[in-house]
């Protein structure tokens, strides 16, 4: 037997990227120092400007965080107490915690098996008199059905919030420009297209910050007056000291900004080389019946490559996967609830997918032999459990 040590395959690995941006880093760490800007300065207006073009939203404001970003964007909207947001059962926390901070109380519906993503059947029949917005996420960086649910939002009078914490350069596949049919039928990013959408930089994100880090975009001019209020203690934009509302202390810094604006020229290239390396996992898992690869959808940008397993074998396959040095996660382990949960759903999809689902290696330039690796080591630990692999 060989002797020969097993080599780590990370979920992500971030160490190469450092590796990569090593002395561009380091020049814009030195850019930050030499200006003696820390907190909105030049880098911050530098890249709210640039990400708002790439995006193709008129205005884009950076915040401490995405949570802070869905917080801000839901007070922003007017969302308080005694009202209801309708969000996907199948989501990170700060999701529902950013409703809850905000004074709501949120309304969790079931999702789509096929794309992890809420089913707009069942936001409808979510809805009542107390509903005041929507929280769409676009999970594992999959864009969430916007069209239908922009169309339901129309119908009752609701704000629609964009969770796209985890899609940073997605793409709305195929949708108009505008509001009308009769315009020409262009490629949107993520981030353009509802009332405001929120953003993550954590720095496991497509688009990470070397810390925390978040954004809030709108093409409307008062929701974006109103979220440069919230994210600097309430003050009104260019009058210190003259506080509007009761706010927060939410400001991206300087270095962060910096580092984005570095990222954001090579995230189109980061992604694509996500969707060739979720490309490779499916041509491998194709014949692999009792692991079942994701599907693909124009505009998914893969921030997570999330395989379906039998709920029984789960834990030994994660497990079996460890002891060769693979690492993988459960994104995520149970539906959302939150104490006190005013209005009980039925989300029998997204309690099944909890229970079957494992996120696998995935970063742009995973090489080819490690994707090889883990579907094999999967394969095997499938036949050890009793499944047909």
């Amino acid at each position: 037997m060989s002797n020969s040590p097993i080599i780590e395959i990370p979920l992500l690995n971030l160490r190469g990227e450092i590796n990569e941006l090593w002395d561009e880093i380091n020049e814009a760490f030195q850019r930050v120092l030499r200006s003696g800007h820390f907190v909105l300065g030049p880098e911050v207006e530098a890249f709210e400007s640039e990400v708002a073009n790439f995006l193709g939203v008129r205005f884009a404001i950076g915040l401490n965080s995405g949570t802070d970003a869905l917080t801000i964007g839901l007070k922003s909207l007017g969302i308080s107490e005694g009202d209801e947001v309708i969000t996907t059962a199948f989501s990170f926390f700060a999701t529902a915690e950013a409703i809850i901070h905000a004074g709501a109380s949120p309304v969790f519906v079931d999702i789509d098996p096929e794309t992890f993503n809420m089913d707009p059947k069942r936001i409808e029949e979510a809805i009542t008199s107390r509903t005041r917005a929507i929280i769409p996420v676009h999970l594992y960086g999959n864009p969430a059905p916007i069209e239908n649910i922009a169309s339901l939002a129309g119908k009752y009078n609701l704000s629609v919030l964009e969770d796209a914490a985890q899609a940073f350069g997605a793409i709305y596949e195929g949708k108009p420009l505008g509001k009308t049919t009769t315009q020409p039928f262009v490629e949107q990013r993520v981030g353009s297209r509802s009332e405001a959408t929120a953003f993550s930089f954590y720095p496991t994100k497509n688009l990470g910050a070397y810390g925390d880090g978040g954004l809030l975009t709108t093409n409307d001019p008062e929701i974006a007056k109103k979220v440069l209020m919230y994210r600097n203690h309430g003050e009104l934009p260019n009058q210190r000291y003259r506080h509007q509302v009761v706010g927060y202390n939410s400001r991206l810094d300087e270095f962060q900004a910096a580092i984005l604006r570095l990222k954001l020229t090579r995230i189109d290239n980061w992604n694509d080389l996500r969707r060739n390396a979720a490309a490779s996992y499916r041509n491998l898992l194709e014949s692999t019946r009792d692991a079942r690869a994701p599907t693909h959808y124009d505009g998914h940008i893969y921030h997570q490559f999330s395989i379906m397993l039998p709920p029984d074998v789960r834990k030994a396959v994660a497990t079996y996967l460890y002891d060769q040095g693979i690492s993988t996660k459960i994104y995520y382990p149970e539906s959302l609830t939150v104490p006190h949960q005013t209005r009980k759903t039925f989300t029998p999809v997204s309690d099944n997918t909890a229970k079957s689902v494992l996120s696998i290696p995935i970063w742009p330039g995973i090489p080819s032999d490690s994707q090889v690796r883990v579907v094999d080591t999967i394969k095997e630990a499938l036949r050890l459990s009793g499944k047909e692999a």
